[in-house]
């Protein structure tokens, strides 16, 4: 006869939680994870701008990159505390660490980033420039998905249970905003580019992170919840919001191509945030930790019990 297990409310050892919560500051943490997104994502965009002739659509990529990349770095700092402990983690280099790899790829993409976005800036060194615009492009691919690989790379369940598809939403959204951002700023006769990259990414990014929210697992509820639910339905309006606009009238008008590409930039923006907020409160109720680990438990006894009796 099988055994079933009562139905049980979980709770833990005087109350306290399985999980230590994180804290880590919204602002810090789901801002960094955006604007490193926008900053990787935009230097793409940017290398193709200058590959195709389009110097107004370049020009304010790069400056988007420079400027997104650098506000990511101030709230990675501003969460360690301490300027030295982000240099510290550059005393080596280990690829089974995403936090470790994560390092290096910033410290890569940072200072190409720079020198592109200065030489276009200032009209020197144009070859030196748009050769460290190509590396910009290159590794912004890796600063623009890495973020997902570093908090799926943790115990906090709905992050964890969300590996297979996070990197995947994150690149998604950071096309979004980078094509969004580029299509409020740029010259409308050059922004075709960053419109199509905006309203693809869009698509992506709604299908993609629909997808993750109704995965199966338990933790997934807590995508729908409490403040995390409010942020991501808000994030699907933003972005499909601003996706319709530019696909129907940015071509046309300056002021509907600015408003719709910050609305779908603002919905990437809310997408981490509620990603945040849902990783948070899965750390705060026990039975997204014991739930999966009764689970597993019954299925190894499922597997070995067959197993005995033929013995």
């Amino acid at each position: 006869m099988s055994r079933r297990r009562p139905t049980e409310e979980f709770t833990s050892y005087y109350g306290r939680p399985i999980l230590k919560e994180p804290t880590w500051k919204a602002l810090d943490i789901a801002g960094y994870i955006f604007a490193g997104g926008l900053a990787g994502a935009s230097s793409i965009l940017a290398a193709g701008a200058q590959h195709s002739g389009r110097p107004g659509l370049e020009r304010t990529a790069k400056v988007t990159a420079l400027t997104a990349i650098g506000a990511s770095v101030v709230a990675l700092v501003h969460d360690l505390g301490r300027p030295e402990r982000f240099v510290n983690m550059l005393r080596v280099a280990k690829p089974t660490s995403p936090m470790s790899v994560g390092s290096w790829i910033l410290s890569a993409y940072g200072p190409l980033a720079g020198a592109t976005a200065a030489a276009n800036l200032l009209g020197i060194f144009p070859r030196a420039g748009r050769a460290a615009g190509i590396g910009a492009g290159i590794t912004g691919s890796a600063v623009a998905t890495y973020t997902a690989v570093l908090i799926a790379d943790t115990a906090v369940p709905t992050w964890h249970d969300a590996h297979g598809r996070l990197p995947f939403v994150f690149a998604s959204s950071a096309a979004a905003s980078a094509g969004g951002v580029a299509a409020a700023l740029a010259p409308l006769e050059e922004s075709a580019p960053a419109r199509r990259m905006a309203v693809a990414g869009a698509i992506l990014e709604t299908a993609l992170s629909m997808r993750m929210e109704r995965s199966g697992h338990l933790s997934a509820e807590t995508f729908h919840a409490g403040r995390a639910g409010t942020l991501l339905r808000l994030s699907k309006a933003c972005t499909v919001g601003g996706a319709v606009g530019l696909a129907l009238g940015g071509r046309s008008s300056r002021v509907v191509s600015a408003l719709s590409g910050l609305s779908v930039a603002a919905g990437s923006a809310l997408l981490r945030f509620g990603v945040f907020e849902a990783g948070r409160a899965s750390t705060r109720d026990p039975k997204y930790v014991v739930v999966p680990q009764r689970e597993r438990a019954d299925a190894r006894e499922g597997v070995s019990a067959p197993a005995a009796s033929m013995g």
